[in-house]
């Protein structure tokens, strides 16, 4: 059976900027080694248990494959082998893989081959490596043909108060390809197959996330509380509406006590409340069938801080048009939403 051809919307990637559309351009991922990600677990592993867990060094090489090469090298199963968070391809990574090895020897991994991957540290753990259960990551990148460095050394300065939170526009596809995905599986289309379908609901649901971000930058409400704005703990990551708009209740988030957010969109009432309610209820009322589907698929009404403010932020120009630039983020956040706010970038 054809499937119906229905018109597709274009939705727009052109999300706001926080210190205005950057006037500087630059090279971004020239050599892999522009790019280095390095994860925190944040836990400690425990030297022993059925799973055997690889730190490893990689270079120019995809996450998920180089996961099936060592199942083949282990001789186990692809199934049973995990690791904490997808990592770019075109970039040197530090990240952890574990494999699940049961009562066996450890296989001899100082053996093992492949094109750009070391293996750094062996070590057994009490239990699998899920993705997302990293702490989060440090960034060292590279920024080359710089066009204008007076300019980019103002936005430097600038983007360790904070850039919005947004999810990278490669989570979109191309002129949003994977919201109208989103749409059409809302609209009775199947698609069996469970990675894309998590795609397209999580495209859905950063999309709406997006626009409350970009319209209260618009507004110039990104760090002004308003009356039942939902605040999220830094510490814990619970969050609650604000009853009131006191001094003491600001201060708290001049403290970065806690955080403004926006919505992660799901089933139920949105959790914050009055002015606050209101306002994101307005910036999203044209994406009706995005907050519906999300909705009847069952996902959460959950929060996400508004703002991102990056840990141990420095920068050094390696001369007048080369500048590295290293920090730290939760696990979650992008790198490249500090990026979009510096610089634009030549391909």
């Amino acid at each position: 059976m054809s499937e119906v051809n229905e018109e597709k919307k274009v939705y727009s990637l052109d999300f706001n900027y926080l210190y205005g559309k950057p006037v500087c351009q630059a090279r971004f991922k020239q050599h892999c080694e522009d790019f280095v990600v390095e994860e925190k677990l944040g836990f400690e592993l425990t030297g022993e248990g059925e799973h055997v867990c690889l730190w490893i060094k990689k270079i120019g090489e995809n996450t998920d494959y180089l996961a099936r090469q060592l199942a083949k090298f282990a001789g186990i199963m692809a199934k049973n082998v995990s690791y904490a968070g997808l990592k770019d391809r075109q970039a040197e990574t530090y990240q952890w893989f574990s494999l699940y090895i049961p009562g066996k020897v450890t296989p001899d991994f100082s053996q093992f081959e492949a094109e750009g991957v070391t293996i750094l540290k062996v070590i057994r753990h009490n239990k699998k490596l899920r993705t997302g259960c990293l702490e989060g990551n440090y960034f060292n990148i590279t920024l080359r043909e710089v066009s204008d460095k007076p300019a980019l050394q103002l936005v430097l300065d600038k983007v360790q108060q904070g850039v919005p939170n947004y999810f990278g526009n490669q989570r979109f596809g191309y002129n949003g390809h994977n919201v109208n995905a989103a749409v059409q599986l809302f609209n009775g289309r199947r698609v069996k197959d469970r990675f894309k379908r998590g795609m397209y609901l999580s495209a859905a649901r950063s999309y709406l996330f997006n626009r409350v971000i970009s319209e209260r930058i618009k507004d110039n409400l990104e760090s002004t509380a308003m009356l039942g704005d939902c605040v999220q703990f830094v510490a814990n990551r619970s969050f609650f509406p604000l009853p009131d708009l006191s001094t003491q209740t600001l201060q708290r988030l001049t403290d970065r006590e806690v955080c403004l957010t926006a919505p992660l969109w799901g089933k139920g009432e949105l959790t914050s409340t009055d002015q606050a309610q209101q306002y994101e209820l307005a910036c999203l009322q044209e994406f009706a069938d995005l907050q519906q589907g999300l909705a009847k698929e069952g996902l959460k009404q959950e929060r996400r801080p508004l703002l991102l403010i990056p840990d141990a932020f420095s920068y050094k120009w390696l001369d007048d048009e080369t500048v590295s630039i290293a920090f730290y983020l939760p696990s979650g956040c992008y790198a490249t939403s500090i990026i979009r706010e510096l610089v634009e970038i030549n391909v």
